[in-house]
């Protein structure tokens, strides 16, 4: 993939990003889910306020420096993972075989798309946590695999631990305001809480109300 094909697909994912994140933060966009749908959810109502300063913690200019962070990380690691998966055979017999994994194939196949599945996701700021885990995992092993093999050697660790550090930043501390998590997922949980106290609610009716009990009386005339 040539790199003016993925500025290209880089430029449609963030106007995409930008337009959804301005239409469901001003309510334009609303997201109906059936109340039949909506109770076996009701727990993660509880969570909700806990998610929303998870998602909207930071301020303009926090969200703006974790927007960077997020197009720095995902934007470099991309290459990494097209690297892994053009040739997953040389990299699982070049790094994955001296960690003595089994199927080494397998794992290399692993991390190419963790790092490029992850990296979309930590640029497009959708479901972040998700793709910072991912990003994490990879390059914790990557550090391990270093250690393990060229000792402490700073010229050697500096890229993957600025890569761990970053994508174990964004894990703390979220995607910031733009995103698409910060978009939809506020949405989702306040339609979640009103569906689930509408629930509740007609539950609570159902559950005081009297009923009549139909009792069959037999008029048949004896004699």
């Amino acid at each position: 993939m040539s790199t003016y094909t993925l500025l290209e697909l880089f430029g449609g994912f963030m106007a995409a990003c930008v337009a959804l994140w301005f239409f469901s933060m001003n309510r334009f966009v609303a997201i109906d889910i059936p109340a039949s749908r909506s109770a076996p959810l009701a727990g993660l109502a509880a969570v909700a306020p806990a998610v929303r300063a998870y998602l909207q913690r930071p301020g303009l200019l926090a969200s703006i420096g974790l927007l960077l962070l997020r197009l720095s990380i995902g934007g470099l690691m991309i290459h990494h993972g097209q690297e892994k998966l053009a040739d997953p055979q040389q990299f699982a017999n070049t790094y994955v075989a001296s960690l003595h994994l089994p199927f080494p194939l397998f794992f290399a196949y692993a991390a190419g798309f963790s790092e490029l599945i992850g990296s979309w996701l930590v640029i497009l700021g959708l479901l972040t946590p998700v793709g910072a885990l991912a990003l994490s995992g990879t390059m914790t092993v990557a550090a391990y695999q270093h250690i393990s093999t060229a000792g402490l050697n700073i010229y050697v660790l500096e890229l993957v631990l600025l890569y761990l550090g970053g994508s174990l930043a964004l894990l703390f501390n979220g995607p910031g305001r733009f995103s698409f998590d910060a978009g939809i997922i506020p949405v989702l949980l306040v339609d979640l809480s009103e569906s689930a106290a509408s629930d509740a609610g007609v539950s609570s009716v159902e559950a005081g109300e009297l009923r009549a009990i139909p009792i069959s009386v037999n008029s048949g005339s004896r004699g």
